[in-house]
Order: C-alpha cells, then structure tokens, then sequence
C-alpha cells in the first residue's frame, strides 16, 4: 500500500483503512549506515555486500524486487545504484514501478519517446508528489538506455472505490477498464491478510461491527487489486520481452515476507527466479524493530531511521483527516 508522500510503513496502512554500477559506500558489519543516504546490505544469512557484488548474486533472476520506503533518500540511491550495476550486468532490463499507474502507460511511453516534456508527463501521468526527487533517477536511466518502463500499479480512482465498495465494485467498470485489471484480481495470499490486520492494529477478531469488518475487509481487497495488478502487469512485460530482467520497485509491504505481489507472482508463474531486497530501519529512538523475514537466497539493506513525523497526536489526526477528507470527493457511481 503506497500514498505519493513519505510515510512509514504503519501509517501507509493506516491511511489505507480511512481511505476506503557505483557502490554504495557500504558501513561495516554491525555498523549503522554513515549516513541518510547509504545503506548497509547483506544477504539471508547477515553477509555484508557491495552493490556490485549483490547485482551478480541477482545474475540469474527473472525479476528483482525493491521494498522500500517511500521517499527515504537512501532508498531511492540504492535503487538507482542498483538499477545500473544490473544493466552493465544485463542490458535486457526492465523498470516497473507502483509509482505510476496502468492507465497512464501511454503517457509515460510519450515522455519516453520524447513526445512530452517531464513537467507535462508529471501532470499526464499523474506522477506522485515525490517523483523528481525518487524515481527521476530511475526513470531518466531507463529513458538514456531505451528501456521499457512498465507503469505497474493499479488505477488509484479504482483501489479507492474498491475500498469504498468492496469487491464488486469491479463487476460495474466498462468492459476495457476491467480487462486491463488481472483476470484473478483478489487472490488468497497465506498469512497476508493476518499481517495486513495486525499493522493495522486490528489483529485477532478484528472490529466489532458487522461496517467495521465490511470495511477493514474492503480495504485487504484494495491491497490485493494492488498486488495482483503489479504481478500482472510483471508477467505481461517478460510476455512482450522474453529473457529480459524485471526491476520492480515498490512499497516494502508489498514483497516483505515474499507476501503481496511476490506470492501472486510465484502463484500465477512458478518457474519464475524471484529475488527480493528488503529494508531494514531501526525506530527514531535507538530501538530495533525485528528483522524482516528474509527467505535463503533474497537481501535486506539497511538504512537511517526517518524523522518522528509528529509529537503532536491531535496535529497527526487533524493531518490525516484533511487528506482523507480530499479522497473521499472521489464518486464510485
């Protein structure tokens, strides 16, 4: 789950309920990143690695999946260091990314073909908040390289009113709206929906009215569409460029565990190679949280932890509502 300006993981959710080449310079073990921007990476087992050397332990894989956290800098650095040291490895690549959706493909390609100009592709495409300082990088590589780019997520008016309406919500698109989506837009992930619960603080049984479950429900659904849209829309751009290697990058949530668009993934094409990088931030306090399930053969990085966003309780609500009070102007009839 992902909203276009920088949240913690916890609060992405949250938010979610309402709405219905180059090395990083690497610190040594047991050491805390140098700085916002590094990261420290190391592999199932807690070996330490070079970004040079985690892209030929990635040699072999179909498709490479960065978790991240929206608008941390040190993420988004990784990701393009990352994204070079693959290409030199393997030019046959790929970018997808959450940060746009599947209905502005074409804008994106325009932008690509140097049809539009980055500000109007940004106004086009409905590009997120923090495009320029995230996913430019990205982006600009891609387009320097003439590489696909694959606008992986789901249209954001149809999540929303999924979330709003639930599930067969669907069922009342136009015929072309609902073939772009995933044939099985809410698969049964195992121990996804627990997780999902559990982050949202409604774990064990849940609300304790019939509209609160409806409504917690609504919004697991609209986390699938998501996934099940981005592990589509993987598996239609190896379909167009076969032997190519997809580099995906999105929310953390979305690949922790090897949950979300990794298990669709492994679901709906099994002999897929799926690698995943995960990140690791200590809380703002000094305190750890645990290490993130990390299966044999995927990565976590670690990185600073993000500023408290606010002391102030009553200010983070006041916050939040406002922006929930802009979605809920979108109409689902």
């Amino acid at each position: 789950m992902s909203l276009p300006f920088p949240l913690t993981k916890l609060s992405c959710i949250a938010a979610a309920a309402f709405l219905a080449g180059c090395a990083v310079h690497h610190s040594p073990p047991d050491t805390p990143p140098a700085t916002f921007y590094d990261t420290r990476l190391a592999d199932a087992s807690g070996q330490p690695l070079t970004t040079p050397g985690l892209a030929s332990r990635l040699d072999h894989a179909d498709v490479v999946v960065i978790g991240e956290l929206h608008g941390h800098q040190g993420a988004h650095l990784l990701e393009a260091r990352l994204q070079a040291a693959l290409y030199h490895r393997n030019p046959d690549q790929i970018l997808a990314l959450e940060a746009f959706n599947l209905d502005h493909q074409a804008h994106l390609d325009q932008y690509l073909a140097g049809k539009l100009g980055e500000e109007e592709m940004m106004e086009d495409a409905a590009a997120w908040e923090n495009y320029q300082a995230s996913y430019r990088p990205l982006v600009e590589f891609a387009r320097r390289h003439d590489l696909p780019v694959v606008a992986a997520n789901a249209p954001s008016g149809v999540v929303r009113c999924v979330g709003r309406e639930g599930a067969s919500y669907l069922d009342t698109l136009p015929e072309t709206e609902r073939d772009a989506l995933p044939e099985q837009p809410f698969p049964e992930v195992p121990g996804y929906r627990e997780r999902f619960m559990d982050t949202l603080g409604h774990s064990g049984h849940g609300e304790s009215t019939e509209e609160g479950k409806r409504r917690l429900d609504n919004t697991y659904q609209a986390q699938l569409l998501r996934d099940s849209t981005m592990a589509d829309r993987i598996l239609e751009a190896l379909a167009t460029h076969p032997d190519h290697q997809v580099l995906m990058v999105a929310g953390a949530f979305h690949s922790e565990g090897r949950q979300g668009l990794v298990a669709v993934l492994e679901q709906q094409a099994p002999e897929l190679d799926i690698r995943v990088i995960t990140p690791y931030m200590p809380v703002d306090d000094g305190s750890l949280e645990p290490l993130p399930a990390i299966a044999a053969g995927d990565f976590r990085y670690d990185l600073w932890p993000l500023p408290v966003r606010y002391r102030d309780g009553e200010r983070e609500q006041a916050a939040m509502m406002e922006r929930f009070g802009r979605a809920r102007e979108l109409t689902c009839d």
